[in-house]
């Protein structure tokens, strides 16, 4: 793992984490000046134009209030009018208060302030507030006159730049429980790693984006290196992404097939054909049911095209002999957006999965057997991604995930994966990541669990979270894009897991940029995220 990785870790993760850090020789005293200074260094960096407002600190009594003064009393030095409030007591030589006096910081204790005007004054007159109050220790429900102190200061005009200490105080950073009086953050500063809970609801409604502060702990800690979760950042899709050298050609960067549409579902592999050009791919062909060629040939024509057999619009017997016979030069391999869920497409996907693994080639597939084969060498299939509907075939093939290829990427959403597992959608929802950890070892593949906070688990039982949650992805087609881009990755030469990671946060930024498209989620379609992932890989352009 690089430095662009964002640990995700529970609050006993954490605590042993610190523990053995202290005992390595970084003190927690140490800890928390290099978090002080980190929180500093990046609201400098967001806000340094805001600096003649200043900043407010709202400081509680344990360690999220000494990395918050530490950070108000190097903001000072960088210029910055700090102020501290004193939300519960400090010791009376705390030296951290100290410093912040002497840097000329303002204190206020909230007790001497019963009428609030002077807090008042200060929430009206800065710009940046810092939440320092509650830390990950907190347990809820709050007590009733800290719960009531919350209730009041939400009612005064707050600062325009809300930045959280570790966590917007009053989440428990487990469970994601939230208190009834939570300060919504614009941005948390998590210290070391993300706390698993700030991607839960409700808590997630409060953090705003994510950042960490590293504490330079020693990389060789036990409890470092048990950790198995993460939060996919932008640095880390950085890492991922293929270079565009100006001497390449199409073959540089690979062919995608993609299999998808029928009758019904025309659109579904139009948008995936499209994501997988839109990520780089050099070359994509639409393997589709032939009437729907005079359809999409119009709206795409980039596509170059491989017509399949068809009953009635959808897939039918012969198209994988069809398919087996185009395999030369593709590096990646999509099936499912859109096939229907007809008996003939339920056999082309026995028959596909005849030639993904040496099991199924010795002792053939169901009722299609050697005998029946035609005669010469088994296929390979290309570095494969089923997705929709063809996950749903998976699931009335006998051992399938021992008949897919090695590496193979699944991007079911609940539903699907209920179809997979027999588990219910409810008890898949409620513990995503392990869900999601649990199926991609048992079955060995990469498993891209989609919704809100899509969590991308491989085999080796490590979970990737994308840290978005958007209504303006819960529509129709938006999983044909990801596939799309999946799979545009894969052919690329990207690994499977690195494919699902990028193109997972990919297509999540690209949700977000289509809300500044059209204005408001409620109107997003799957072709406006589409049009916006050029948007999103702007910002990778060196």
């Amino acid at each position: 793992m690089t430095n662009a990785v964002m640990r995700l870790v529970s609050i006993a993760e954490m605590r042993a984490i610190e523990k053995e850090g202290d005992a390595a020789g970084v003190s927690y005293t140490e800890m928390m000046e290099r978090a002080g200074r980190g929180v500093a260094q990046m609201v400098h960096d967001a806000y340094g134009q805001s600096r003649p407002g200043g900043v407010i600190g709202l400081v509680g009594s344990g360690n999220n209030g000494g990395d918050t003064l530490v950070a108000l009393e190097t903001l000072a030095s960088h210029g910055w009018r700090v102020k501290a409030v004193l939300v519960r007591p400090r010791p009376e030589d705390d030296p951290y208060l100290a410093r912040v006096i002497q840097a000329h910081g303002d204190v206020l204790a909230v007790e001497t302030d019963a009428s609030w005007e002077k807090l008042e004054n200060w929430l009206g007159s800065a710009d940046v507030l810092l939440d320092g109050v509650l830390g990950t220790g907190v347990q809820l429900p709050l007590k009733p006159e800290l719960e009531a102190w919350f209730e009041h200061l939400l009612d005064f005009r707050l600062p325009r730049h809300i930045v959280a200490v570790d966590c917007p105080s009053g989440v428990d950073c487990d469970s994601g429980e939230a208190a009834r009086w939570v300060i919504p953050a614009e941005l948390t500063i998590c210290m070391d790693a993300v706390k698993v809970g700030l991607l839960r609801f409700p808590a997630y409604n409060f953090v705003g984006s994510l950042q960490v502060v590293e504490l330079g702990l020693p990389e060789d800690l036990k409890a470092l290196k048990t950790v198995q979760s993460y939060v996919v950042s932008e640095r880390q899709v950085a890492e991922i992404l293929p270079l565009r050298p100006k001497d390449a050609h199409k073959g540089t960067f690979g062919t995608a097939l993609v299999v998808a549409g029928s009758v019904n579902f025309t659109g579904a592999a139009a948008l995936a054909g499209e994501a997988a050009y839109r990520i780089g791919a050099g070359l994509v062909r639409l393997a589709v049911p032939s009437p729907l060629h005079p359809v999409l040939s119009g709206l795409l024509p980039e596509i170059t095209w491989l017509l399949l057999p068809h009953e009635m619009g959808v897939i039918a017997e012969g198209a994988e002999d069809v398919l087996f016979a185009h395999l030369e030069r593709v590096t990646g391999l999509l099936v499912g957006p859109g096939l229907g869920m007809e008996q003939t497409t339920a056999h082309f996907m026995q028959r596909l999965l005849s030639a993904g693994s040496a099991e199924a080639k010795r002792e053939g597939l169901g009722f299609l057997g050697s005998s029946q084969r035609k005669k010469g060498p088994m296929p390979v299939l290309p570095p494969f991604v089923v997705d929709a509907d063809g996950l749903k075939h998976l699931a009335h093939i006998p051992d399938w995930p021992k008949r897919l290829p090695p590496g193979t990427i699944l991007t079911p959403h609940p539903g699907e994966m209920s179809v997979l597992t027999g588990l219910e959608v409810a008890a898949i929802q409620n513990d995503r990541m392990e869900i999601a950890r649990k199926y991609a070892v048992e079955w060995g593949h990469v498993v891209v669990l989609k919704g809100a906070m899509t969590v991308v688990a491989d085999p080796a039982g490590r979970t990737f979270v994308i840290p978005v949650a958007t209504a303006a992805l819960a529509r129709a087609g938006t999983g044909d894009v990801l596939a799309g881009l999946i799979v545009g990755l894969r052919a690329q030469g990207v690994s499977a897991l690195d494919a699902a990671i990028a193109g997972a946060w990919i297509h999540a930024q690209a949700g977000l940029a289509a809300i500044e498209l059209v204005g408001h989620p409620a109107s997003v379609l799957a072709g406006d995220v589409l049009a916006a992932v050029p948007e999103v890989l702007h910002g990778f352009v060196h």
